[in-house]
């Protein structure tokens, strides 16, 4: 058997596919911003989504840009329990 890896490719990049991965980050980003530890803001106002190409495929990422995200992520683990939230809400 062989596959079409173009038409993979398309589908992968499409804007449905990439709005479907861009809502599912939306709502990640939503529940790591109301679970994030809050001292100054700057963790919680940080963090965003943002849309890449990788390989075959757009993906959306939930990243932080605030210099102190690793160290806050290492010690809570904030988004990563975002992220098992969204994910037992179906």
């Amino acid at each position: 058997m062989e596959f079409n890896d173009k038409f993979f490719e398309d589908i992968g990049k499409s804007a449905g596919v990439t709005q479907m991965c861009r809502d599912v980050a939306d709502k990640v980003l939503a529940a790591a911003q109301a679970s994030a530890p809050v001292d100054e803001g700057d963790y919680r106002d940080g963090l965003h989504v943002e849309v890449k190409t990788v390989e075959k495929r757009n993906v959306a990422l939930v990243v932080g840009s605030d210099p102190k995200t690793m160290l806050i992520e290492s010690k809570t683990g904030n988004l990563a329990r975002a992220l098992n939230q969204v994910k037992k809400s179906g």
